[in-house]
């Protein structure tokens, strides 16, 4: 990406939101009777600049999220990632795995058998055993990937087969809501599910991460027991689309 000159004001308004966003989740967690060393906060770099970017990691960011392969890929040389967590958090084609496995230290957003096994085969030709998440499409639209709830366990069997993926929870993007009581239904929904399938102890199925909660509705995700919550806009500001 070229090389920009970092406005002041946005450099100052980063710093103030990523603030304000950290005290929000720690209070969210507090009043949830959590600790809030229980809630990561992952800053979203989707069209963010890197100079931006390195700004909230400069100021203590150590998880960040980006949705596309080719833009995380061209952006990464230009990162302050030394101790900072990398995940893939948008829709991955199987004809982007090669590229992006090994990159990322987990993959958010595995829906099927068929990119499940693209994974763990070049995950196999690197010598690596990937992290992933399985993605729960929990409102059941259309318009979003994600596997339904009531596919979730056979799906998630599957995946455990495999020699080189190792699955470490569930994410969800829950439909649009009108409330914080109707998306908190859907973030109930799939804390229940998670600790369902934690309590049944599946062979190669570890549940630590339960990935949900947005800019808009992080808080109500945070009271229902999600320990990653992905925050880009709340961060950064309105994003720029070009």
């Amino acid at each position: 990406m070229e090389k920009i000159i970092p406005d002041k004001a946005r450099l100052k308004s980063i710093e103030d939101n990523y603030k304000a966003i950290k005290d929000r989740v720690c209070e969210a967690a507090v009043k949830a009777n959590r600790s809030p060393d229980d809630v990561r906060l992952m800053a979203v770099t989707k069209t963010v600049e890197s100079v931006y970017i390195n700004h909230a990691l400069d100021l203590g960011a150590d998880l960040i999220g980006e949705n596309r392969v080719q833009e995380y890929l061209g952006k990464k040389d230009e990162l302050h990632l030394d101790g900072v967590e990398k995940h893939l958090i948008g829709h991955l084609q199987t004809n982007k795995v090669k590229q992006i496995v090994g990159e990322v230290d987990m993959i958010e957003s595995v829906d099927s058998v068929k990119l499940a096994k693209e994974i763990s085969r070049v995950s196999a030709l690197k010598g690596i055993i990937s992290d992933v998440l399985v993605e729960v499409n929990v409102g059941k639209e259309e318009s979003k990937s994600g596997i339904y709830l009531d596919s979730l366990e056979e799906l998630l069997l599957e995946i455990a087969q495999m020699d080189n993926i190792q699955i470490k929870g569930l994410m969800t993007i829950p439909p649009i809501c009108d409330s914080e009581a109707e998306v908190s239904q859907y973030f109930d929904l799939m804390h229940k599910a998670f600790m369902d399938i934690k309590e049944k102890k599946l062979e190669n199925i570890e549940m630590e991460i339960l990935s949900m909660g947005m800019s808009d509705d992080f808080e109500a995700a945070v009271s229902n027991g999600s320990n990653i919550v992905r925050v880009g806009s709340a961060i950064f500001g309105a994003r720029k689309y070009f």
